[in-house]
């Protein structure tokens, strides 16, 4: 299996958070601790296993020591939630608030070792769900944290810390249900159905009122008023997941990229079409705007109105010059 770092502590997006959370710390202390030569990658950030109710389900987790001295590392599973509707996950550091959804006692314990620098160490990461577990999706995180042998036990400095999100869907009758909380164009976040030109954002918001992780994916058709297809969006590509009992945001950008140099002008309606869960069940929406120039137009019209004014007084000018001339004519 041929080893690719894809996570480490200098992180962005989602899983930087998640760090963040992990270790309690700023990133700028992350940063720190790794500037000291302190640091883990790890192989993969997230686990997907599927298993039946009563069945063991192994895999395994890749670290690395990317410092140049060994460290001791030491693992914890914890329970996250959805935290907000971007994505990021909410550590559940405090072990006495439980999610529904928690598979925190699955796991056979991993042992505590030591890495040397620049070796990879594969641990075994097994889950028991229990014969009696309901369908449905069940998630957890395991965070290693390395800590040098000199200040190990004692309190001093910092430690680096990452993690993996493990998700165990439970084989069986599990409630798939995904519908379209809201659907609506804006300009950044300021929510409105009238455009001057291109982009035009779409926000999707996403409510998972079943009991299993889905990863919904969608279309956005936008037509003209004479019901030409001007452009298809796709939302959320690649998947990502929407977490039981909670509502997650995706934005999808009408923009050059996809309408190249089209230039939009009238209403528009755009049709939203997701698709989740192992039946491919559909949910969907439609929102109409407009897009006009006002600005240019209100300019147009402004330097029409001045060149009318401007024209009716040459014409006046040019009225009394000519009666001067012919007055002038009339008294020679």
């Amino acid at each position: 299996m041929k080893y690719s770092p894809v996570a480490r502590i200098k992180l962005g997006g989602l899983f930087l958070a998640a760090i963040a959370l992990l270790t309690g710390l700023s990133f700028s202390s992350v940063e720190a601790q790794q500037g000291s030569g302190q640091a883990l990658e790890i192989a993969p950030p997230v686990l997907n296993l599927s298993g039946d109710p009563g069945e063991t389900v192994r895999s395994e987790i890749i670290l690395r020591d990317v410092s140049d001295s060994p460290l001791i590392v030491t693992n914890q599973i914890n329970d996250f939630v959805a935290d907000g509707e971007d994505g990021t996950p909410r550590i559940l550091l405090d072990t006495t608030e439980e999610s529904p959804f928690s598979m925190r006692s699955w796991f056979d314990p991993i042992s505590e070792l030591t890495l040397q620098p620049r070796t990879l160490t594969r641990l075994p990461v097994v889950v028991n769900i229990p014969a009696n577990a309901s369908p449905g999706g069940y998630f957890s995180v395991v965070r290693f944290t390395g800590t040098a042998p000199d200040v190990s036990g004692n309190g001093v400095g910092l430690s680096a810390s990452i993690g993996a999100l493990v998700f165990v869907n439970v084989n069986g009758d599990a409630k798939e249900e995904v519908s379209v909380e809201e659907f609506y164009t804006s300009i950044g976040d300021k929510r409105t159905n009238l455009f001057q030109a291109a982009p035009v954002d779409f926000n999707v918001r996403l409510n998972n009122t079943g009991n299993t992780y889905e990863q919904p994916t969608g279309q956005i058709l936008v037509t003209d008023m004479f019901g030409n297809t001007v452009a298809t969006v796709n939302v959320n590509l690649p998947p990502r997941n929407v977490l039981p009992s909670s509502i997650r945001k995706f934005e999808a950008p009408l923009d050059s990229s996809v309408i190249g140099n089209k230039i939009l002008f009238g209403l528009y309606t755009a049709d939203l079409t997701v698709t989740y869960g192992s039946n491919d069940q559909q949910v969907t929406q439609r929102v109409t705007f407009w897009v006009i120039p006002y600005t240019l137009i209100a300019i147009i019209v402004g330097v029409l109105i001045i060149g009318f004014f401007v024209f009716r007084t040459m014409i006046r000018r040019y009225n009394q010059h000519i009666i001067k001339q012919a007055s002038k004519q009339k008294r020679k």
